[in-house]
């Protein structure tokens, strides 16, 4: 069947140069160092919330990007379920970013939200150029994803204080790296300018 042209046969109907993506934010945290995570990981998800209804306000699309926790028969919603209602470490963070109706998702295999799932699809109907990446860990998924978004020629923004792992100083080795090999950019949320990032792929403000 012949794909119809800007959509997945219809039920794609967004259209961005620009994608957020959340990796990994539907967290049990259930995992050796996951106590070591929760703080940052709280405090970064206040942020990631923020930053996506900034994004949402703009038309940018949203794409969470999941692991499944080895729940090889689950689908997204139960792994929100999971993590909502089984009294697990990571609670706060699902209670923060819980997807809307009009996000997209994304269960992956693997470290990088590439490998062995749909998204590259997706980004080609989204019509994507840029991704900004959030979520964990820094030195981990985030990394494999900006490696793999680069050797597709797209353009990376990775809000530093949207990012987080479980040290610190990894977190901080692998933005350097992301700076300096992926040419990305690692300016705060709160001082990244969206506007202005739309604007350089020729499109006004699209706020209601």
């Amino acid at each position: 069947m012949k794909n119809k042209e800007g959509d997945l046969h219809g039920n794609v109907p967004d259209s961005s140069p620009i994608v957020l993506l959340i990796i990994d934010m539907i967290n049990d945290l259930e995992f050796p160092g996951g106590d070591e995570l929760l703080e940052t990981a709280r405090r970064i998800a206040d942020q990631i919330a923020t930053l996506k209804q900034k994004a949402k306000t703009l038309r940018i699309p949203v794409v969470y990007v999941n692991d499944n926790f080895g729940r090889w028969r689950s689908d997204f919603r139960e792994v929100i379920d999971h993590v909502l209602s089984d009294g697990v470490l990571g609670q706060y963070l699902a209670e923060v970013l819980k997807p809307e109706t009009d996000d997209y998702f994304v269960l992956k295999p693997k470290n990088s939200a590439f490998y062995a799932t749909t998204l590259d699809t997706l980004l080609t109907y989204l019509k994507a150029k840029h991704l900004i990446l959030t979520g964990m860990s820094t030195d981990s998924c985030v990394l494999f994803t900006a490696n793999d978004a680069f050797l597709r020629d797209l353009k990376l923004s990775i809000p530093s204080d949207c990012v987080t792992a479980i040290k610190t100083t990894h977190s901080e080795d692998a933005l350097a790296y992301m700076r300096r090999v992926l040419q990305a950019d690692t300016t705060p949320a709160d001082a990244l300018n969206l506007e202005e990032l739309l604007s350089k792929y020729g499109l006004v403000s699209q706020e209601d």
